[in-house]
């Protein structure tokens, strides 16, 4: 099981988030001028990364809020979490996953 620091409630279990994604995707200002394939591409069209990988959660059982997480795909090693419009954490020298 996962323990996933919230940046405004602090660690919590993981039954807590709902699982959002991948972070920094480039969304579409205006969904409804896209072509199907440009919407499908948009919508199901995602980097599979093993190693680590930035994600978006929602505390969901908490503050509600929206937040990023660096964790490693494989390990499932969280490195840290921060708050929607930051800058990711760094990985540590010892961080040898792959992309």
């Amino acid at each position: 099981m996962l323990n996933i620091d919230c940046p405004w409630c602090g660690k919590r279990h993981e039954t807590e988030f709902r699982y959002g994604g991948e972070a920094h995707i480039a969304r579409p200002e205006d969904p409804a001028k896209l072509e199907d394939t440009e919407w499908a591409e948009f919508l199901f069209m995602r980097t599979n990364t093993k190693g680590y990988f930035a994600e978006r959660w929602l505390h969901s059982h908490g503050c509600r809020r929206w937040f990023n997480v660096f964790r490693n795909t494989v390990t499932h090693e969280i490195v840290g979490s921060y708050k929607m419009g930051e800058k990711p954490p760094k990985l540590p020298k010892s961080a040898g996953g792959t992309k």
